[in-house]
């Protein structure tokens, strides 16, 4: 597993290590006792809950990992790191869609934490990428599967 740096904000920080102890301390205990209880139906050639059991365990035992590297690897992005002239990591940026003329706002995250639906975008993506070190009234082209979209930068806050 690579060691790529996690830029994660506390909030994200706090979630990520709530799962780590809920997979440590809760799941890993299920899945055991699942593995035991499936044990106990005897041939495990053609023992299905067996091997489910062994393949969430598999699973869960991944995620840990996963979760330990992100947050051994983490940059914590805090208020005070959050620069206002220009959109960064962690800032909410208010945004107008030229052609719909509809403001929509974002908050520049992590991909660790990016939840679209909460929209809160990676700094990876594309809209994000596009934002990152532009300051407020700029204008950005954002390629998108139905086209180019362009965006005005209103507002820039923590």
């Amino acid at each position: 597993m690579t060691n790529k740096e996690t830029i994660l904000t506390p909030e994200g920080v706090a979630k990520l290590e709530q799962e780590l102890t809920n997979l440590k301390t809760v799941k890993r205990r299920e899945v055991a006792e699942r593995i035991k209880q499936a044990l106990a139906f005897g041939d495990l050639s053609e023992n299905s809950e067996y091997d489910e059991a062994k393949n969430e365990q598999a699973f869960v035992e991944g995620r840990i990992i996963a979760l330990e590297n992100m947050l051994k690897n983490a940059k914590v992005i805090d208020d005070e790191d959050i620069n206002t002239d220009t959109v960064s990591v962690g800032a909410t940026v208010k945004l107008l869609d030229i052609e719909f003329d509809e403001e929509i706002e974002y908050t520049i995250v992590g991909s660790a934490e990016a939840n679209p639906s909460q929209n809160k975008i990676s700094n990876e993506s594309p809209l994000g990428e596009a934002l990152i070190g532009k300051t407020v009234g700029s204008e950005v082209n954002v390629n998108a599967p139905d086209g180019v979209i362009k965006f005005k930068i209103l507002e820039i806050r923590k």
